[in-house]
C-alpha cells in the first residue's frame, strides 16, 4: 500500500487528509503530520496502515479536546464527562488529558480559582452558592476550601450589594428573603442586612 496523496482541508486548514492507493484513509493535524515523518509516495505495511489510523483518531480527539478547553477553563470531571458523551475510550481519554494537564489547560485549582473570579466580577455570589456551583463541577472539597479562603470577599458587603441591586425587583419582603436565601445567604445576615438597607433609605427619605 503507498500514501498517494497528501491535500489540506478546505474547512479544517489545520489538518491534512491522507489518500492509501487513491482512496482516503485518515485525517492528521500538521503537528501529527509531520510527528510521524509521512511523505506522498510512502509505502505502508498493512500493519502500520492500522497503527496510523489509531493514531490518526487520537490526534483528532486531543484536537477536539484542545478547543473544548480553550473555549473556557473546563474541571476534570468536565473534560471526562465530555470524552463520556464523545464516545472516546478510558486510553485515549487519559492520554489527552495527561497531555492538556502538561499543557497546563487542565487543573482543577486554577479552574477553581477562575470560576470564582469570573462569579465575583459578574454578580454578588455568597460562598455558600459559589461551593454548591464548584461541588457541581465535581471539584474536589480540599480545592474548594483553599480557594473560597483565599477569596477576599466580604460576606456582609455582597449581601448588602445584593440586597441594593434587587430591592426595586422584590416589593414583598418575604419574597426577597426567599430569594436572597435562594442565593446561599444565611437568614441571620439576610435579616440584619435588610434592616440596614431598610434603615439607610429611611435616613435618606428624612
Amino acid at each position: 500500500m503507498k500514501i498517494t496523496a497528501i491535500k489540506q482541508q478546505v474547512k479544517r486548514t489545520d489538518r491534512y487528509s491522507l489518500f492509501v492507493d487513491g482512496v482516503y484513509a485518515f485525517s492528521l493535524s500538521e503537528g501529527a503530520l509531520v510527528a510521524q515523518g509521512l511523505a506522498s509516495g510512502q509505502e505502508l505495511t498493512g500493519a502500520e496502515l492500522q497503527a496510523l489510523k489509531k493514531a490518526a483518531g487520537l490526534d483528532k480527539a486531543y484536537g477536539n479536546a484542545l478547543r473544548y478547553v480553550a473555549m473556557r477553563p473546563r474541571s476534570e470531571w468536565e473534560l471526562h464527562d465530555y470524552f463520556r458523551r464523545k464516545g472516546i475510550d478510558d486510553e485515549a481519554a487519559t492520554q489527552i488529558a495527561d497531555r492538556l494537564r502538561g499543557l497546563g489547560l487542565l487543573d482543577d485549582l486554577d479552574f477553581a480559582r477562575t470560576w470564582l473570579a469570573n462569579r465575583r466580577l459578574l454578580k454578588a455570589t455568597s460562598k455558600r452558592r459559589l461551593r454548591l456551583e464548584l461541588q457541581q463541577k465535581r471539584v474536589p472539597d480540599d480545592i474548594i476550601s483553599q480557594v473560597l479562603t483565599e477569596d477576599e470577599a466580604d460576606e456582609r458587603s455582597v449581601l448588602a450589594e445584593l440586597i441594593a441591586k434587587k430591592s426595586a425587583r422584590y416589593p414583598d419582603r418575604q419574597k426577597f428573603m426567599q430569594y436572597l436565601a435562594r442565593q446561599g445567604f444565611g437568614f441571620d445576615d439576610i435579616k440584619a442586612a435588610l434592616a440596614a438597607y431598610e434603615d439607610g433609605e429611611e435616613d435618606q427619605g428624612a
